[in-house]
């Protein structure tokens, strides 16, 4: 009976936990808005200061679990990038040695679970008493799924703590040290608490029950053990999530094989060295020292590694959007936030299309790092203009199903930032599908052995060069207020369509052409200008406010 009681309370532990987390994420991305999200992705900007953020808010909070799990949410929510989420994690590691310390030099544990109980009051009496507004909600299912996260632990945690209490360590005295790798390992596994593990190898080591490097095996032990947790919490999640995960258990495998191998040598750099004699700061020594270090050399590899990450869990949607695959349409801020990166990823894409379609360097636009980061992990440039072309439209076809699954959510066919990207994008392919149209009539242009033809080429070649340069200009400064320069450069296209038409007319008066060849010649325009100026519009969707895009459809000549 009492083996039975103890796998419940462990599964007990383990789904309140999961519900925990799924909770904690929810109110998370609800909490997190714009102001927020560029607060912490500001602090967080490069390594070392994602690094270190992690390393003081765990020293803080006194619990790598809970800034672990908050990061996991925060990636699931696209509010931090997997690189900076990794170096949050590798300080978050680093700051739960604190916790290692306080034990050793205290002779107590801080233990933060005393506030689960008042954490899940406050939060079900928030819930009750502000049911109707949805920042007050969000607060208290945070509060609540913070409460019940520490709760689940501490269910798996003292469920194990009863038959680990009266563990006798001196029977595994004399043997291999593996053994006590792997001791250590499957404790936390257990238990989900690496704090918990050194407390208990820390009591064991006082009273004499085992031995210094016995003991230090065991904390290593605990190092992978304690990855499980973000395993966990990333069960069901997206790829990134994933990623992250994994990212943080091949960390922790990294730095458990490698201080094993060299762990008589670090225990004698710490007794001889550091003239370090008790074994209790010895031992938390041991444990800090190697996380330090452990960062000090994984940090010029987290580039690398990340890219090494990207590569995995690749899967259909992963292949074709690179930011909504992040999106829950349940939150409709973070939706629409990943929506527009997306968006303005799709319109970058296109606007290469059509240069490299026409012909026109497209090495002379500005280019998005990130953007040029996603090419290249896609083999973006390796592709044919046929296969970029399918691709587009495949990536068109899961933003609309997004969008669709987004409106169904949401209640609201009107959401007016949503059905202005939905529509750039459509504008964006409408204006790619102009361009693939006359494919055959820019080769035969722009071959041509009658000078008319040829030069009609070039100088809309050179047009077409500037009018995209100018559009990716107004793109990368992403300035709303843009609508002077928009109409100035719809001007210049119906003024480029119209003086093209007048030219070839006045030009081919006596040059040798047969009709076919001013057939070709007039569609050929007139499609170049449907393609401009559905990429215009693509561009008026994407940048301008709502009263400014209206006001720019009632422009007279727009509808021409």
């Amino acid at each position: 009976m009492r083996n039975i009681n103890f796998v419940f309370e462990i599964f007990a532990g383990v789904g309140l936990f999961l519900f925990a987390m799924h909770l904690v994420e929810d109110s998370l991305k609800n909490l997190s808005g714009r102001g927020f999200k560029k607060f912490l992705q500001r602090i967080t900007k490069n390594k070392v200061g994602a690094i270190t953020g992690g390393a003081v808010v765990t020293a803080v909070l006194q619990s790598s679990s809970m800034v672990s799990l908050m990061v996991l949410a925060f990636v699931g929510a696209g509010v931090f990038t997997m690189r900076n989420a990794l170096a949050i994690i590798l300080g978050a590691n680093l700051g739960t040695t604190i916790d290692s310390w306080l034990v050793a030099t205290l002779g107590f544990k801080v233990d933060i679970e005393v506030v689960s109980y008042p954490a899940v009051f406050v939060g079900g009496l928030l819930l009750i008493i502000g049911a109707k507004r949805k920042k007050i909600q969000s607060i208290a299912f945070l509060l609540f799924g913070v409460g019940l996260l520490f709760i689940g632990l501490s269910l798996m945690k003292s469920s194990m703590e009863t038959y680990l209490v009266d563990f006798d360590f001196s029977r595994f005295n004399g043997m291999p040290l593996v053994v006590f790798l792997v001791m250590g390992f499957i404790i936390t596994l257990l238990i989900q608490s690496s704090s918990v593990t050194m407390a208990l190898t820390l009591s064991a080591l006082h009273v004499g029950a085992i031995g210094f490097i016995p003991a230090a095996a065991i904390v290593l032990g605990s190092e992978t053990g304690t990855t499980i947790k973000l395993l966990l919490g990333s069960i069901g999640g997206s790829v990134v999530k994933k990623r992250v995960a994994l990212g943080n258990l091949l960390f922790n495998l990294f730095l458990t094989i490698v201080a094993f191998i060299f762990i008589k040598s670090i225990i004698l750099l710490i007794t001889d060295v550091f003239a370090i004699h008790d074994p209790l700061i010895g031992l938390v020594t041991f444990s800090t020292l190697i996380n330090l270090a452990a960062l000090v050399i994984f940090l010029p590899f987290l580039n690398p590694f990340a890219t090494f990450l990207e590569r995995r869990f690749l899967g259909h949607d992963e292949n074709l959007v690179a930011f909504i695959q992040n999106a829950n349409v349940a939150e409709p801020e973070t939706s629409v936030d990943l929506f527009r990166k997306e968006a303005g990823y799709f319109l970058h894409n296109c606007i290469l299309f059509n240069m490299e379609q026409f012909g026109c360097d497209s090495s002379l636009i500005r280019i998005n790092p990130e953007y040029d980061i996603l090419n290249h992990k896609r083999k973006y440039s390796e592709k044919t203009l046929e296969e970029k072309y399918e691709f587009l439209k495949q990536i068109q076809g899961r933003m609309q199903a997004f969008y669709i699954t987004f409106i169904k959510s949401s209640g609201n066919s009107n959401d007016e930032q949503m059905s202005r990207l939905i529509s750039s994008v459509r504008s964006s392919i409408h204006s790619v599908k102009s361009m693939k149209d006359i494919e055959r009539n820019v080769h035969d242009l722009s071959r041509s052995s009658k000078n008319i033809k040829f030069e009609l080429y070039a100088e809309v070649e050179m047009e077409l060069e500037s009018f995209y340069l100018h559009l990716n200009d107004l793109i990368v400064k992403n300035q709303p207020e843009c609508f002077d320069e928009l109409h100035k450069v719809y001007d210049l296209v119906l003024k480029n369509y119209s003086s093209a038409l007048s030219e070839f007319y006045l030009k081919a008066r006596g040059a040798p052409l047969d009709d076919q060849d001013i057939t070709t010649v007039i569609n050929f325009n007139r499609e170049l200008f449907t393609s401009n100026k559905a990429m215009l519009m693509a561009v008026k969707d994407f940048l301008l406010e709502e009263s400014e895009a209206v006001k720019f459809n009632e422009i007279p000549e727009y509808k021409t």
